[in-house]
């Protein structure tokens, strides 16, 4: 039996929309997820607004199996992703004693400012998600599982709630690439793909240092789809009098 367990992204911050930061984060979280059986759905990109992360929120959490959101968690006035995350939830935020101790733990009590005391305020009733590198922890509230920004924060998170999250069926996968332009092959992956239940084939160009093509990739939660489709890709290329390689196109 095929289980599908979706999820979506929210990537918050004015600096990843004004291109000051490159987000790090969607890859990572993608191929994690994937190892788990878990399908990332949509991902959204929003600014650093009240208004906006809660409704996004809300809109995502009622649709997906799981949300994450990764930044604006920090210790800074424009920081705001907990605090908003509560609103859309509709329950107090409040200073999280447990949260609280983490931080004390990790850069000790004389250290802990105003500022970082921000960091452990969390919403009534979400579980914390541990921080081995700074001590502020996450949260998880219902389906909704809130992460730093800064990838080595983010990685090391989502260590601590790998075991608690539900799986799917895993997605297998394989891939071939031609040194010939897509379009030659447009109507063979389309019927291809529709002669299955769960396939799916993605096509990608590419076109570096003078040699151009397409890499095909086949994905399936169902591995004897996979194995079956790729059959009748090889031969419906060789047909065509083109050469195929396995794998990705390389880089070159």
């Amino acid at each position: 039996m095929i289980k599908k367990v979706k999820a979506a992204l929210i990537i918050i911050g004015d600096e990843i929309l004004s291109g000051r930061t490159h987000d790090a984060n969607l890859n990572y979280i993608a191929k994690w997820l994937a190892n788990l059986g878990i399908i990332l759905d949509e991902v959204r990109i929003i600014p650093d607004d009240g208004k906006r992360i809660q409704d996004t929120v809300n809109s995502c959490r009622s649709v997906f199996d799981y949300v994450f959101t990764t930044g604006g968690i920090g210790p800074t006035h424009d920081d705001i992703t907990a605090l908003n995350v509560s609103k859309a939830f509709g329950v107090r935020f409040s200073l999280n004693k447990e949260a609280r101790k983490l931080l004390e733990d990790s850069i000790g009590k004389q250290n802990l400012s105003d500022a970082r005391l921000r960091m452990a305020m969390i919403p009534e009733g979400a579980r914390l998600i541990k921080n081995p590198i700074s001590g502020a922890p996450g949260f998880q509230i219902e389906n909704v599982i809130v992460l730093a920004g800064i990838p080595v924060v983010m990685q090391s998170m989502l260590l601590d709630i790998e075991n608690r999250l539900s799986r799917g069926s895993k997605i297998t996968s394989e891939a071939l690439h031609v040194f010939t332009g897509e379009s030659h092959f447009a109507k063979i992956l389309e019927e291809i793909e529709q002669s299955f239940d769960y396939l799916s084939i993605g096509s990608y160009p590419f076109n570096k240092s003078g040699s151009y093509g397409a890499s095909f990739v086949l994905r399936s939660q169902i591995c004897s789809e996979v194995t079956e489709a790729k059959i009748m890709l090889i031969k419906k290329i060789e047909e065509t009098g083109t050469q195929w390689f396995s794998g990705e196109a390389p880089k070159f």
